[in-house]
């Protein structure tokens, strides 16, 4: 799933998160991100700009949580990329509804962003305990 995902891990050194299958799927939908933002029809910039934020939210808040030490600031960190996740998949919903894009597009988006959600659940558990 994620050979499509355009960010390869680094050739010399690395930060732990980027080779979290979390974060790079959370990558992977900042792609689908471009795809919708590039074919809403004019008109349909708050829409753009919301997911764009959202959906760049995702990735680094999870890399915001991997650097913390407190387990509570972790899960904070996971719970609002969780947060931005869950806003994406809304504004995916708005944009299918007004049908400003194609079910392909939507249904890609859902399915990266239920594996998103998902990690994110487990993690934000897991740092508190």
């Amino acid at each position: 799933m994620l050979q499509h995902c355009e960010t390869e891990k680094p050739k010399t050194g690395y930060f732990d998160y980027e080779k979290w299958d979390v974060y790079r799927a959370a990558l992977e939908f900042i792609i689908v991100v471009k795809d919708v933002v590039e074919k809403l029809p004019r008109g349909n910039a708050y829409l753009a700009d919301q997911l764009q934020r959202a959906g760049t939210s995702v990735p680094l808040n999870i890399a915001e949580g991997a650097g913390e030490h407190s387990p509570d600031e972790k899960a904070r960190f996971y719970r609002m990329a969780k947060r931005s996740a869950t806003e994406c998949a809304s504004i995916l919903d708005v944009c299918k509804q007004l049908q400003l894009l194609d079910e392909n597009q939507h249904a890609r988006g859902r399915e990266l962003l239920l594996r998103i959600v998902a990690m994110l659940t487990k993690m934000s558990r897991i740092s508190v305990r």
